[in-house]
């Protein structure tokens, strides 16, 4: 069981006159602090699939990175299984395995040099690391390019790659950042099968997508955070009525229609 809990990190910013137009009218600009994450809370239970979403600068990816533990929060608590991230630190990295687009490989490695060396990072012994690349290649399709330079892949065998290093330590949770933003469609249902297949083996998937068809077809739950802010978490059925990507894409554009409503009228009582 994963638990995030009332989730804050706000970042300093430079000097109003030199952010962008959007940014400056943004209601989570205050006092020279960018709030990208002003609340976000929700749950994920073992082999469930949970959609983050949200339009562009959302919060979503600094949630990712807050739960991964890239960064830190300002306030509220992240749960897994029990265990408090600001207990365990360490162990808790351990048991994610997050992928984003900074996620980075060694280029000049080939795909199975990458493999061997992360798992290694992680303690992983010759057999275990021969086994996890043997277990991930059929999983992500990979074995057409083991051998092969990361510099030479295209972005989809390098994205299957990525999410290969990312998961080679067999982690309790996996956590996905758009991860199949830019891919054609074979490596795009690589991405998909995947994610279906960990959840066939009860682990928890978190991921954030902009692709409602992906939404509709892996998601059990769905959380959606809309300036800094979670303002739905729940089922496709209790958001949308139905599973159905156009029904999901009406549900999402009358929320964000919502919220902006409310900005605006907040702005004008000010």
């Amino acid at each position: 069981m994963i638990i995030v809990k009332d989730l804050a990190k706000g970042f300093a910013v430079p000097k109003s006159g030199q952010l962008t137009q959007c940014k400056r009218l943004d209601p989570r600009l205050q006092e020279g602090f960018f709030n990208s994450v002003q609340s976000v809370s929700f749950r994920v239970r073992p082999g469930e699939v949970l959609g983050l979403l949200g339009p562009n600068g959302a919060g979503k990816t600094t949630v990712l990175r807050m739960l991964s533990g890239v960064l830190s929060p300002d306030r509220g608590s992240i749960e897994i299984n029990g265990r408090h991230w600001h207990q365990h630190p360490e162990r808790m990295r351990r048991q994610i395995g997050f992928l984003s687009a900074s996620t980075s490989l060694y280029e000049r490695f080939s795909v199975e040099e990458n493999l061997i060396y992360f798992g290694q990072l992680y303690g992983l012994s010759r057999a275990q690391i021969a086994n996890r690349i043997h277990t991930l290649s059929d999983q992500l399709e990979l074995a057409s390019f083991l051998q092969r330079k990361v510099v030479e892949l295209s972005l989809g065998m390098k994205q299957r790659a990525g999410i290969a290093r990312a998961v080679i330590h067999q982690p309790e949770v996996i956590v996905l950042d758009e991860p199949t933003t830019g891919l054609d469609i074979m490596s795009a249902q690589a991405v998909l099968d995947f994610i279906l297949s960990q959840k066939q083996r009860n682990r928890p998937v978190i991921f954030s997508t902009h692709k409602l068809e992906e939404v509709s077809l892996l998601c059990d739950r769905i959380a959606v955070v809309m300036l800094g802010r979670c303002v739905f978490e729940g089922s496709l059925t209790e958001f949308a009525g139905s599973r159905d990507p156009g029904a999901l894409r009406q549900a999402f554009v009358a929320c964000q229609q919502r919220i902006s409503r409310s900005v605006g009228r907040t702005r004008g009582a000010a």
